[in-house]
C-alpha cells in the first residue's frame, strides 16, 4: 500500500540539519497542530532524522481517521516513509536515526521501532498526557525504556513535553475523535 501524506504538508517547515533536539520537537508539535487545524488525522506525529547529516528522512502524521487505518500511527508512517526512502527495512543498516515523536509510542508503535533499525527515541508527551484525554495506548511494560536499552536504543523524555501535552489539550478541546478509547 503505498501511503500518501496529506497536500498541506507542503506548509511544514523542517527543521534545519543543525537543529538540537528541542527545535526537531518543535517542527513535530508544528505538525500535530496543522494535522488537527485540517482535521486530517489524529494529534500526533513523528520525524526520522539521519544523524549523520541531519537530513529528516521521514515524515509522519497520524492518518487513522482520515484513511481509515488503525496502524497509521505517527511512527508507523515516518518509518514507512524513511524506509522506503532508504530502500531497506533496516534504517541501522544504512546509518544512524533518530525518531522524534510528539508523544510517547503506543504498545504498536514500541514494538515497530526496535524493529526498523531506529537507535534514538526522542518523546514530547508522556502516556499519561495522552491517556489524560482519553486515548487508550496499549498495555506497555513499565521497564520499556530499560528494554531499549537493552537493544541499543536511547530514549531521551520530556522535550517540549508542555507545548506537546497542550498539542493533546486542543486536539480534544477542537472536538476531534477519540478513537480506541
Amino acid at each position: 500500500m503505498n501511503v500518501e501524506l496529506p497536500s498541506w504538508i507542503a506548509e511544514w517547515k523542517a527543521p534545519e540539519p543543525h537543529a538540537g533536539h528541542e527545535e526537531r520537537m518543535k517542527a513535530v508539535i508544528d505538525l500535530v497542530r496543522l494535522n488537527i487545524r485540517h482535521r486530517t488525522g489524529g494529534p500526533f506525529a513523528s520525524i526520522i532524522v539521519n544523524d549523520d547529516t541531519g537530513a529528516v528522512a521521514g515524515v509522519g502524521l497520524n492518518l487513522v481517521t482520515s484513511l481509515n487505518l488503525s496502524i497509521l500511527h505517527a511512527e508507523m508512517v515516518a518509518i514507512m516513509m524513511a524506509e522506503e526512502a532508504a530502500g531497506t527495512w533496516d534504517l541501522g543498516a544504512t546509518g544512524r536515526y533518530t525518531i522524534y515523536a510528539s508523544a510517547e509510542p503506543c504498545a504498536m508503535c514500541m514494538g515497530a521501532i526496535p524493529w526498523s533499525g531506529l537507535r534514538t527515541l526522542v518523546i514530547g508527551a508522556r502516556d499519561e498526557d495522552i491517556r489524560a484525554i482519553g486515548f487508550d495506548e496499549g498495555v506497555k511494560a513499565d521497564n520499556w525504556i530499560d528494554g531499549y536499552a537493552q537493544r541499543n536504543i536511547h530514549v531521551i523524555r520530556d522535550v517540549c513535553r508542555t507545548e506537546s501535552a497542550a498539542a493533546l489539550k486542543e486536539y480534544a478541546a477542537s472536538g476531534g475523535h477519540i478513537y480506541n478509547g
